[in-house]
């Protein structure tokens, strides 16, 4: 009866009328065994927003194909400004799904859930062959939102995720079909967060930087070994996040995560990465995520981002359970650290602002010490490795029979690659280009307002060497060396003034400083300043030659030993006569300078802005 009353008063007020079997998710009327389509994902969204106030539909911005990038708001008062939403005293989860779209458990888990917050868990009364029976109850699931409101992209990479099919994840127990890892430009999103040139990321970013969210979630699914674990995470707890976030994150919120999932039947271990690759028994790693990938990225911008990774063996339906227990715990740990990790944030922004972390060299690179280890239990299974009559290689072949190994786990990290910070960077105004993808970030920049000689410090490249396949659609330089030097520049009018005191300051080091983990230089944006632009003819330059040997010996000395020490420089007349035309004075003297300067003097600085 109150059934029938409530379904007359929504018909009454202009609202569908929806019954509990209209609320089951694609999923959960599959059996576990599917995920909806772009166009069923939007439509149970869009549902969602009409029958409660809570939910909020919006757009983020576009694909390269033109389609939508949607977005749920969450939050108890239907409020949709984040600072709105603070005023109330409630922190943001920014929860992301389908990054790579053939992993969508993030998807159908937070879609479930946000069902189950803002219209009640309909899977134990309606679907008698449940494939998650929940625990929680309807009040304490709506209560989750007393204290925190969700973001939730349930699909980001919509290009990709509609390149469906059945077999787009060779290694994956499921769902039946499934989307595409990457985006309609091969690209693929999880290494874009930095170079940002997706139209995808790019409204990511913005996104990211008018909620920032006190703690941000990206779902995925593992490739790998065979273990027992339906989830494994990470979090950036080895050094490249601030100080108290980091132990924040490895005192209290990792050790609550994980007792919550092993009290829920998921036990959860670090993201499973072996020493070497197929063999449990060598040893599991974990590193610094770069800030291409999102937990790096988030971590340098001073929010915690979690990486959930489910076991990709595992059936389906488990694993969308377990990321479903996940979410929800991350929300129950909110609901209590919510403000104190607020105000660690908040800490760790007025650092960067100050500008005290440029009173020490800034690391730019770590690597993991495989000196340094502690013994941990892994629940695997049983395996051998027998040599392959197809491929010749090895070949680990798992049983069925759990066994725990007694195994080392290395994580210290160290850096191998630190800089002194300038107080700015100045980006001249040609560059345009960099100098808007930096903006995205977040950053603040001043405009030079008319033409101005300053002394700078910048660097001067040798000896580049690009990989020869490409890389996310670049020929990545893999070789940077250079020599810092300091001349007397022309800056033109328009150039970026980027100071490093303020709250994405660890972020732009990366962005700008040649040996920055997946820096603009790194993917090809500066090649041009590599490249020779003017030649002479040969008739000129064998003249030019001759006379510079006899006029200058010591010139003479360095043509042999060169001659005598590369012997494919000593047999090409044509690289000989051009090494003569660039120690000519007509030789291009900007050749291989960086074009982004560097502003370490304080009072020039300041008139710099002052202008």
């Amino acid at each position: 009866m109150k059934q029938i009353i409530l379904n007359l008063f929504l018909v009454l007020a202009g609202l569908p009328a929806f019954t509990q079997l209209d609320w089951q998710t694609w999923y959960e009327r599959s059996g576990g065994a599917e995920t909806p389509r772009y166009e069923q994902t939007i439509d149970f969204c869009k549902r969602l927003a009409k029958a409660s106030i809570m939910v909020h539909y919006s757009v983020f911005g576009k694909s390269a194909q033109g389609r939508d990038l949607p977005l749920l708001i969450i939050d108890k008062n239907g409020l949709t400004d984040p600072s709105l939403i603070r005023e109330k005293g409630r922190v943001v989860l920014l929860l992301q799904a389908c990054i790579h779209p053939g992993e969508s458990e993030g998807k159908d888990a937070g879609l479930m859930l946000v069902r189950d917050i803002v219209i009640g868990n309909v899977t134990n009364t309606v679907h008698k062959t449940a494939v998650y029976q929940h625990k929680t109850s309807d009040a304490v699931l709506k209560n989750l939102l007393d204290s925190v409101s969700i973001v939730f992209i349930p699909i980001f990479n919509v290009d990709g995720h509609e390149r469906f099919g059945p077999y787009n994840r060779i290694n994956q127990n499921g769902p039946k079909e499934m989307g595409w890892r990457v985006n309609a430009n091969n690209l693929n999103l999880n290494r874009d967060y930095l170079k940002a040139e997706t139209p995808e990321m790019q409204a990511w970013l913005k996104l990211f930087n008018r909620w920032m969210p006190e703690l941000f979630i990206d779902s995925h699914t593992t490739d790998g070994a065979d273990y027992q674990y339906v989830i494994t995470y990470l979090m950036e707890v080895f050094g490249d996040m601030d100080e108290g976030l980091s132990g924040w994150a490895a005192t209290r919120f990792i050790p609550e995560m994980r007792d919550h999932l092993m009290s829920s039947g998921f036990p959860a271990f670090p993201y499973v990465n072996f020493r070497r690759w197929h063999d449990p028994k060598s040893g599991l790693i974990s590193s610094v995520a770069p800030p291409m990938l999102s937990q790096g990225y988030t971590a340098l911008r001073n929010r915690p981002g979690l990486l959930i990774e489910t076991h990709m063996l595992k059936p389906y339906d488990k694993r969308v359970e377990g990321t479903y227990e996940c979410i929800k715990t991350c929300l129950e740990i909110l609901q209590k650290e919510g403000k104190h990790l607020q105000m660690l944030e908040k800490q760790a922004d007025r650092f960067l602002e100050s500008g005290d972390f440029l009173k020490k060299p800034f690391p730019l690179q770590f690597e993991t010490s495989m000196t340094d280890s502690i013994i941990m239990d892994f629940l695997g299974f049983d395996y051998k490795a027998v040599k392959s009559e197809v491929s010749g290689g090895e070949w680990i072949q798992y049983s069925h029979t759990p066994a725990t190994f007694k195994i080392p786990y290395f994580s210290a990290a160290r850096p191998v690659v630190s800089v002194n910070l300038p107080l700015a960077y100045i980006i001249p105004v040609e560059w345009e280009g960099v100098i808007d993808r930096l903006v995205l970030h977040g950053a603040a920049i001043h405009r030079i307002p008319r033409d101005t000689v300053i002394s700078i410090q910048a660097y001067k490249f040798r000896n580049p060497k690009w990989q020869q396949s490409p890389y996310e659609g670049h020929h990545a330089l893999t070789n940077i060396e250079y020599d810092e030097i300091t001349e007397l520049r022309l800056v033109p009018k328009g150039s970026a003034i980027v100071i490093l005191s303020q709250q994405c300051g660890r972020i732009i080091p990366h962005f700008l400083e040649p040996k920055g983990n997946g820096s603009m230089l790194y993917w090809g944006y500066f090649d041009a300043v590599f490249e020779q632009k003017e030649y002479a003819e040969n008739y000129v330059l064998e003249q030019m030659a001759s006379k510079m040997l006899i006029e200058n010996p010591i010139l003479r000395k360095e043509f042999e030993t060169k001659k005598a020490s590369d012997t494919t420089f000593a047999k090409s007349p044509q690289e000989i006569l051009n090494w003569f035309y660039k120690q000519s004075p007509y030789a291009d003297s900007r050749q291989r300078i960086y074009p982004v300067a560097k502003i370490s003097d304080r009072k020039l600085l300041d008139a710099l802005l002052g202008m």
